[in-house]
């Protein structure tokens, strides 16, 4: 998973590209689509916007269509892909049936048989376990399931899943709530891990919530996600919880040895939702620190990424009191990333972030780096987009590759 990345073909070019890309575009904001809606999909289309799995549903807002070639740095935004995956407690998929496909044997049971099939099957809809993450498929499969028709956009698709399964075996689906590029990131950083990263190593790293606040009193407004059952305590206290979390996961994980009690660990920490929410909102909050450093770097002459000129050129982020207000605020409530979002990410992490963007198949973006000018030393995590929204994860690495 740690192969070694360079920069692809033309990056020197992209990274002008950057320079001029000031007016970004904001994207659509991904929906959730509850799976019983799924349910009643008749067939899947070339473009599906539901189907029913075996193992899981995948609910999807729609696919994109548009193929026109972006100049700048950030694409055209498109429709995003909004997944949920359920693992069922104690449940065969193969035995449940639905209505079209079992009118037959209807005809023989009564009405109250019928309406007590239905309760028991809400019963254990509602027991079942979400997954973030779901299992892994080999990659070809999968794109055969998605990409089906002989359109342009469909050949392309194929063609980038070809590429990509010269280096990966397989693809493991991502729940896209708003949080899918942070979930992908953060998944693929704590599967690999051996050891804490420099920065969580800080004795003032706990305290950054309660150091910032004392600065900025703007931060007060930083919305947290909501927690059932429970009130919120003041924001310094529950981003205090958050960080140490993340301390506490990324450290247990990384001194796992064996590869597979690591996977068993990551999977678990993801089936947790409470959990993984938490330390999605620690994330956000350090790219709100590193912006802020960021900016004042800059303020005071310093010298700065070119992606930090980019983040504070947009008028809904020209400081990072409207970052916050605008964008980071939004993330995982009504909205995901945005692309330079994702260098402040990878930026944040001190990881590479490397991404493969299928609709730039056959161009120079076709692999793209966060950001493009990473330092030797930082670990490199490898993604998967269709249309710079949803990410999914690649794994298991060719054996040509790792050699």
């Amino acid at each position: 998973m740690t192969e070694a990345a360079s920069l692809p073909a033309g990056a020197k070019q992209m990274q002008k590209k950057v320079s001029v890309a000031i007016h970004l575009m904001k994207p659509e904001r991904e929906v959730h689509v509850p799976s019983k809606k799924l349910a009643s999909a008749a067939a899947k289309k070339e473009h599906p916007t539901a189907e029913l799995k075996e193992d899981y549903v995948h609910g999807s807002t729609g696919r994109t269509e548009k193929t026109d070639t972006v100049k700048s740095l950030v694409s055209d935004q498109t429709a995003s892909r909004t997944c949920e995956f359920y693992l069922p407690v104690s449940c065969d998929p193969s035995t449940v049936e639905s209505s079209e496909d079992s009118g037959e044997e209807d005809m023989y049971r009564d009405a109250e048989e019928i309406e007590r099939e239905k309760v028991l099957l809400c019963q254990t809809s509602s027991s079942e376990q979400k997954l973030s993450v779901a299992p892994e498929m080999d990659i070809m499969e999968y794109c055969r399931k998605e990409w089906r028709g002989d359109t342009p956009v469909a050949k392309k698709m194929r063609k980038g899943y070809e590429a990509v399964a010269q280096k990966f075996q397989s693809i493991r689906r991502v729940r896209g709530d708003n949080y899918c590029a942070l979930r992908a990131t953060l998944f693929q950083a704590l599967s690999q891990a051996t050891q804490l990263p420099s920065w969580l190593h800080s004795e003032d790293f706990t305290m950054l919530s309660e150091n910032l606040l004392s600065k900025y009193d703007w931060i007060k407004q930083w919305q947290l996600k909501e927690k059932l059952g429970r009130k919120m305590g003041k924001i310094s206290d529950e981003i205090k919880e958050y960080l140490i979390l993340l301390r506490k996961k990324w450290k247990n994980i990384s001194e796992i040895k064996g590869p597979l009690e690591k996977q068993e660990a990551c999977d678990k920490l993801f089936k947790n939702e409470e959990e993984e929410y938490s330390l999605f909102e620690a994330l956000k909050f350090l790219m709100l620190n590193t912006a802020i450093k960021l900016y004042n770097d800059d303020k005071n002459g310093m010298r700065v990424p070119v992606f930090s000129w980019l983040l504070f050129a947009r008028d809904t982020s020209s400081n990072p009191c409207q970052l916050m207000h605008n964008h980071l605020n939004h993330i995982g409530h009504s909205g995901g990333l945005e692309q330079v979002e994702m260098f402040l990410l990878a930026y944040t992490l001190q990881y590479t972030i490397q991404v493969y963007r299928l609709y730039k198949y056959s161009t120079d973006e076709f692999i793209t780096l966060y950001p493009n000018d990473p330092e030797e030393d930082w670990p490199v995590v490898t993604l998967i987009t269709e249309d710079d929204r949803h990410y999914n994860i690649p794994v298991r690495m060719c054996q040509e590759t790792m050699l």
